[in-house]
């Protein structure tokens, strides 16, 4: 039997109990998004993630055939092209890059267009400058979706760009503008062609549109700071 004189023993407080209690937070202001606009940045946010994890733990040699048939006039051509590339890459769209002269080696342009459907390719970008009939060779020589890159010149691009965008009624060439734009619009034009058929290429560009969008919101803001 406990001793009534004696004063209860004293328990020592608990970790943390004399830490002040936070505030109640206040109530947060409705969402008022579209439901589209919110599934797609939610579904950008899951696929930037996804993309992140795999690039970690990519190691391995990636088998796949290529769908996609880049071609250059000249390696110099490439800090332009490669902006095609990186956008290729990170659209997950299997692709090849090649050096094929239209007027240096007129037989090997051929041989690659003309077997490029057999090979298993589906759409072609070509990269040219100057008389750049790369682009007009690939289209006469296939029925595959053909994508023009203008290459920057002494002239700035412009006879490039009529080179590939003057073609006659019959052959079509898809021309983007001059330079890395250009190459940057081919492939995101290459993804959305393959889109139609490939749900996982339709939800990436959705994506890199939201991302896009999230951009010019954050410079948006920057600015209005800047000026308040």
């Amino acid at each position: 039997m406990r001793d009534s004189t004696r004063p209860p023993t004293s328990r020592p407080p608990a970790p943390g109990s004399d830490r002040p209690r936070p505030y109640p937070s206040e109530p947060r202001a409705p969402d008022t998004r579209w439901p589209e606009t919110k599934a797609t940045e939610a579904r950008a946010s899951e696929t930037r993630a996804t993309e992140a994890r795999a690039a970690e733990s990519r190691t391995e040699v990636d088998y796949r055939p290529p769908v996609v048939g880049v071609v250059m006039g000249s390696d110099s051509d490439l800090p332009v092209v490669q902006k095609c590339l990186d956008l290729l890459a990170q659209f997950d769209i299997p692709y090849e890059a090649n050096v094929v002269s239209a007027h240096r080696t007129p037989e090997l342009a051929h041989e690659y267009a003309s077997t490029a459907r057999l090979r298993g390719l589906k759409i072609l970008v070509a990269a040219a400058g100057g008389a750049a009939h790369l682009a007009g060779v690939m289209a006469a020589l296939t029925t595959l979706p053909v994508i023009a890159i203008p290459m920057p010149t002494a002239l700035g691009g412009a006879d490039s760009l009529y080179s590939m965008v003057q073609m006659p009624a019959g052959v079509p060439v898809a021309t983007m503008a001059i330079g890395e734009s250009g190459a940057a619009n081919a492939a995101l034009f290459a993804a959305e062609i393959l889109a139609l058929n490939d749900d996982e290429i339709f939800h990436r560009l959705q994506a890199y549109r939201a991302e896009m969008r999230r951009k010019v919101a954050e410079k948006n803001e920057r600015l209005r700071s800047q000026l308040a």
